[in-house]
């Protein structure tokens, strides 16, 4: 496999095990990243963290606006197979048909659940007991082609998106590692995806933040590890926005949704449609992600009994 010679496309962190996985197996040829990004409040341009393990081991990189009207670079580099994750653009059919292998993607779901960009957030947030990695075939549709391999990983219920992300980036990296020698002799499976059982992740809208204390408490605790470090649920309290990182739900009766009903010495309790939503870990208006036991330190209780829950 050593000799395999390879593009890689991809983007954010949960591509990098997958990028470092390939260059210590095979012959990475040519990376492709989006463009550097302004980040911060000094707008300081950054590379992806895939381009910088490419520049780290002196691979070629090409980082198209948009990779459908400018892909020649990657038809001028001599390569076997094409192998995505996470990349961040839909592939045009010209790259599809270039290795002769053919193009291969990580994708951080069980297919053909959750086809998108935001398969992780999606999977929590919708209660999900399972999800995982799936090796598959390229299509011109999103996440459409044929599954080659997959790999099953169970939720655990202090799994966030950040915990979530981590596990399932290097469980693709170690899936594709597994299935490469099948693909290279042809001997791998090919499983038409069923189309009846699709659903969609697409990326999470800023109105999707917020948090309604009118609905379940196990829905308001998922939507909040769901979101969890990115990009945060947030409630308003009095005008201001709150984020909350972390919470649990205690099932209660006859309570008044959205309303501070208890307050312990390391968490608020708020009601909602069943029960109690008790928040551990917020951030507060203007200040950093902290501790509800910390930011209990410095708040008069009665101030917290009299915010009004938007």
């Amino acid at each position: 496999m050593k000799d395999l010679q390879v593009i890689f496309m991809g983007t954010p962190d949960f591509s990098v095990p997958v990028l470092q996985t390939l260059i210590k197996n095979t012959q990475v040829k040519l990376v492709v990243t989006q463009p550097d990004k302004e980040v911060g409040r000094k707008h300081v341009l950054t590379p992806s963290p895939v381009k910088q393990v490419a520049l780290e081991n002196n691979i070629s990189v090409f980082q198209p606006e948009k990779i459908r009207v400018d892909y020649e670079e990657i038809l001028k580099t001599p390569c076997d197979i094409l192998i995505t994750c996470a990349y961040g653009q839909i592939i045009p059919k010209e790259i599809l048909e270039y290795p002769r292998l053919g193009c291969i993607n990580v994708h951080a779901s069980l297919l053909p659940k959750y086809r998108g960009g935001a398969p992780i957030h999606w999977c929590l947030i919708n209660g999900e007991e399972k999800t995982g990695i799936t090796i598959m075939y390229m299509a011109e549709g999103m996440d459409t082609g044929d599954i080659i391999a997959q790999e099953e990983y169970k939720i655990l219920p202090e799994d966030n998106v950040g915990t979530l992300h981590e596990k399932l980036s290097f469980l693709g990296a170690d899936l594709l590692l597994k299935t490469l020698p099948s693909i290279l002799d042809g001997t791998n499976k090919r499983i038409k995806q069923n189309e009846e059982e699709v659903s969609y992740a697409y990326t999470i809208k800023r109105e999707e933040e917020h948090i309604n204390f009118v609905n379940k408490g196990k829905d308001i605790v998922n939507k909040i590890r769901g979101l969890n470090p990115w990009p945060m649920a947030n409630m308003i309290v009095s005008g201001e926005e709150y984020k909350i990182l972390e919470a649990y739900f205690i099932l209660k009766s006859d309570v008044q949704s959205g309303k501070v009903l208890d307050i312990k010495k390391d968490a608020i309790g708020i009601g909602c449609a069943d029960g109690i939503v008790y928040l551990t870990k917020i951030k507060p208006f203007g200040k950093k992600v902290m501790m509800v036991k910390d930011y209990l330190n410095g708040t008069k209780k009665e101030d917290i009994q009299n915010w009004n829950i938007t």
